[in-house]
Parts: C-alpha cells; structure tokens; sequence
C-alpha cells in the first residue's frame, strides 16, 4: 500500500495536522516510536496557551502562536478538551525592566493580540493577592488560557482516527528514502511507502531533514524541570504568573491548571542527549528560588511530583514549516509556544499536503470526539444512572481523582485505546493525584491484563522495558 502522507511523530504537533489531514480524501498514516500518543515533549510542559505577545513579529511562532490561540477555545469544545482562558501576568520586578515591559505590549499589539494592559503593582496586587511585594508592574494578557496537553494531543488523534487516519505505535523510522514518486520510510517492522512525508519527530526531527535535504537543521533538547503541586495549592494564583523573559525562554512560571493542581517552572538548559528527561536537585532548587521572586508564599511542601520535559530548540530560533524537499515538509523546531500553535500549524501544514497531492475536502468529515465520562465531574442524577446501567463506574479505583472501573475500562477499549498505565493516566487521570499511582497501580495493572487478555508480566509502565511484573503469573 502507498499512503498518500505518512506523519511522523504522534505528539500534539503530528496529531493536529493528522486530523486536518483527515478533512480530505485520502490515505494518512501517523507512525510514533512511542507506545502512545503524547509521549514526548506534548506530555511535559506548561499547559499554556500562550496570548501571542511574546514571539518576533513576522516569524513563524508569532503567526502560529496568535492563529492557534485563537482557535483552541472551539477546538477545545469540539474535542471535549479541558480549556479555561483564566489570563496572564508578565511580571516586572524592578524598575529597571519597565522598558522590557512596554517591549513586550508593543510587541504583542503588533502581533495582533487583543486584551493587553499594563499595570501598576499594586493593581496588578489586588488582582493576585499572592503577588511579591517586590512587583512594580506587569502585562496582564487577558487571552492567555490553560488546557490539558494529554487531553489536547489525544482529541486530536482520536478524532483523526475516527476519521480514517491509522496509527503505528512502538515504530521507530530508520532512514527515509526518495523513490521515484514518493518516499520509503524504513522502519524495523518493514517499510512504508508514501506520497508525501510530513516530519513532526520533536527532538529528532532534524535527523530526518537532513537524511533527505541539502541544508542542515540543528535542534538542541533544551531541558525544563518542573514541580506539580497538590490540589490544596491550585487556588494560590489565579492567572498564569511569569517573570520577564531571558534568553532561554520565558522563565520560571506559577499556574493553575485545568485541573486544579499549581505547576511551578519550568528551568531551561540546553542539553546533548535528546532523551535526558530526568530531573535534579539543583534544577528543581532553582525553579523553586526563582518562583518565590515573583510569587510569594508558594506552598512548596504541597509538590506530589515533578517532571523534566525537553523542548526541541532549532538555531535559528523559529518553528520550522514547510515543503523542505519535494514532497517531504517540515514541522520542525516546535519549542514553546507550539502547545498553543499546534492548530494553526495543523492546518497550515495540511494545507500545503494537500494542495501538493490534489486532495479534494472530505463531505463527511466529523469534528468532534467526547473523551471518557469523569464519573465525578457528572451532575448526581447522571453519575447515579450511569452506575445503575453498569456498577463498575461505582467501583472507585482511583481514590485521589475519583477515577471508577467503569472508566479505565472505557479508556482501554477506546479508539486508540490505553495500552500501558501511563496511557490509562493519560485518559483518566488514575495515577495523577496526591499518592502518585501508589493505591490503584496494581488494580489498573489487573484490569490491563484482564481487558486485553493479558498476563501480567505484558503490562508496562509506558514502552519497552517498562514491565513491572518480571515473570509469568499464569
């Protein structure tokens, strides 16, 4: 068979342009080294739909960045994603960095950002309370959101595959190859033919452009640790809090999130090895001492993990996009903010595929996907119907996120269904809250292997290696 695209890595990136590759007729394949979708840089980040004010007027980041944000709200609905457009504050700690400041809004009013304002301290004070004294100013951007990436990046390649896109897991491209007319994609499970390839590997997407294209990229993993803190912090800001940004980034930052937890970080190192995502003492240090500057009080003893995620850094500071070599396009350097580009980038990027292939507009194109019922997100009446119809959404497995049965049942047998506990965590939330997966691991590890007639000894943590059984049970 000949696909007529083949998108390589199934993150937030290569999913969103999966499903606007699925408005068309056509034959579309995602194939990810990963286990799961979301598995990489989309499943450890800030969870941030950035306003748009930050990025270089006239380069690619802008343009995605202030398009993607201003449709993720719709997006967000249609895929039934967790999305809340709470604000942001930019924060300027001392005098000195006013004009940085007013950089920052001139830069965002040409960018085309709506509801920017800058504010005194202390009106910045009374709208965050928790602010540092040390604030004598900040840039509210009022279109600044928050979204679950696990949530986003799986809407979106389940409502691909509901459209008729398939996906490969646990299949790593070797070599790309042109072809008379198209390309082989190598891979140790065989090869696959294409039309056209659409590079979306994160980290490792310049291995692949430059396997096939004259110039060379260069991406660096920049690492970013982060802290999560327990629901009893969520309400310590209400807005997404950052600090001026620097050369490596926007900074440390203290936000609520979606679903009601406190993120603090991320740190921002540049790094060799493209799969170092473990954290440290002294990075995890630095965010905290760093997250005090702008926000005081920031109950620190309530963290219940953290986490190291790498964002794909390209030299000349922008996202790469486009046709890079006949047929083959690029989707490259997708650092922050790409969480929030991700659907103007699927759109533009598919757009250009299909212009490329002559794809015609599908009739029958379906925009929406619903994501696991949350038991306890249902109104009494609901949640008590559902329970009489089938018990096992009575049966809690996770204690801290409410999480029943019924629910990772639902997730395993899904259309891209769960396969490892992460992935279970990923739909449901069982493992994410305050004990970390310490009560309903062993019972979600049994409903794993009892769903997918199992042992086990087959079920992992995420991919390979990842076992927590080591010997057959039966």
């Amino acid at each position: 068979m000949i696909y007529d695209a083949v998108v390589i890595g199934a993150g937030v990136t290569g999913s969103a342009i999966a499903r606007e590759l699925s408005r068309r007729q056509g034959t579309f394949l995602v194939v990810e080294r990963a286990s799961d979708v979301c598995e990489g840089t989309s499943k450890a980040n800030s969870a941030i739909v950035h306003a748009g004010f930050d990025a270089e007027p006239g380069t690619m980041k802008a343009k995605m960045n202030v398009q993607g944000s201003q449709m993720m709200g719709q997006l967000a609905s249609q895929l039934d994603v967790p999305y809340k457009q709470v604000g942001a504050f930019v924060l300027c700690l001392e005098e000195a960095g006013r004009a940085q400041l007013q950089e920052l809004y001139d830069r965002g009013v040409e960018n085309g950002v709506q509801g920017l304002r800058i504010l005194t301290g202390d009106e910045a004070r009374a709208l965050e309370p928790n602010l540092s004294p040390q604030v004598c100013a900040a840039l509210l951007a009022e279109t600044s959101a928050i979204v679950c990436p696990f949530e986003l990046t799986l809407g979106l390649a389940e409502n691909a595959a509901k459209n008729g896109v398939s996906f490969r897991f646990d299949t790593q491209v070797e070599q790309i190859e042109k072809t008379g007319d198209g390309w082989m994609l190598h891979t140790a499970a065989g090869s696959i033919a294409a039309r056209a390839v659409v590079n979306a590997a994160g980290v490792y997407a310049d291995i692949f452009h430059n396997q096939v294209c004259g110039d060379k990229l260069h991406i660096t993993p920049r690492k970013g640790e982060y802290c999560l803190l327990d629901k009893t912090a969520g309400g310590h800001v209400g807005r997404t809090i950052f600090q001026l940004p620097g050369k490596l980034g926007k900074g440390v930052l203290v936000s609520p999130t979606v679903h009601g937890n406190l993120l603090v970080g991320p740190t921002a190192e540049d790094i060799d090895d493209k799969e170092n995502t473990g954290t440290t003492a002294q990075g995890l240090a630095d965010l905290q001492e760093k997250a005090g500057l702008g926000v005081r009080d920031v109950p620190l003893r309530q963290v219940i993990t953290s986490f190291t995620g790498l964002r794909a850094h390209e030299d000349g500071d922008d996202f790469r996009l486009g046709e890079s070599a006949e047929g083959f396009f690029d989707a490259a350097g997708i650092e922050s903010p790409g969480l929030s580009s991700a659907p103007a980038i699927g759109a533009y990027i598919a757009g250009l595929v299909a212009d490329k292939l002559s794809l015609p507009i599908k009739t029958d194109f379906d925009p929406t996907r619903r994501g696991v019922p949350h038991i306890n997100q249902l109104p009494p009446q609901e949640r008590a119907a559902r329970i009489r119809e089938n018990p096992a959404y009575g049966n809690i497995i996770c204690r801290c996120e409410e999480v029943s049965e019924g629910e990772i049942v639902d997730a395993i047998h899904g259309i891209l269904g769960a396969r490892t506990l992460d992935g279970v965590k990923r739909r449901t939330r069982a493992g994410m809250g305050r004990c970390q997966s310490g009560f309903c691991s062993p019972r979600v590890m049994e409903l794993l292997a009892q769903e997918l007639s199992w042992d086990l000894a087959d079920v992992r943590k995420n991919g390979p290696g990842s076992h927590i059984v080591w010997e057959k049970t039966r």
